[in-house]
């Protein structure tokens, strides 16, 4: 299931906007595309991110992918618990499972972001 609630990118990173800043993760369909999440590399409070350059990476049991910035802006906070349980991001993709905090430089980038309708469209299409 997409929550309705969040916006999200043609790379897979979901967006839950509060104010001026949005908290970002990956999408249900990313993490199981992954397979099992053993790794997550997080950029560092203060690192300002550019909407659509890679800000994180995942490590799968079968591949590495970069995670983007879905808007420009400064991580404000990260999620230090996928230090030692990566596999939050398997298990709780859209809650427990965040990864970073942005506070908007542009809040006019949301509009690039997909809604739920638009992206589970994506998805059926093959996630491309």
């Amino acid at each position: 299931m997409i929550p309705n609630d969040l916006r999200y990118s043609r790379e897979h990173e979901w967006a839950r906007v509060e104010g001026n800043r949005v908290t970002v993760g990956i999408t249900d369909f990313a993490q199981h595309e992954l397979g099992d999440v053993v790794f997550v590399e997080l950029p560092h409070p203060g690192d300002e991110v550019k909407a659509g350059q890679p800000m994180a990476t995942v490590e799968s049991v079968k591949s590495v992918s970069d995670v983007f910035a879905p808007v420009s802006g400064k991580v404000v906070a990260v999620n230090d618990v996928l230090v030692n349980e990566p596999e939050k991001v398997n298990d709780a993709p859209y809650s427990d499972g965040w990864m970073v905090v942005i506070e908007m430089s542009n809040p006019a980038e949301l509009g690039d972001l997909l809604d739920a309708d638009a992206y589970g469209k994506l998805v059926e299409e093959g996630g491309h």
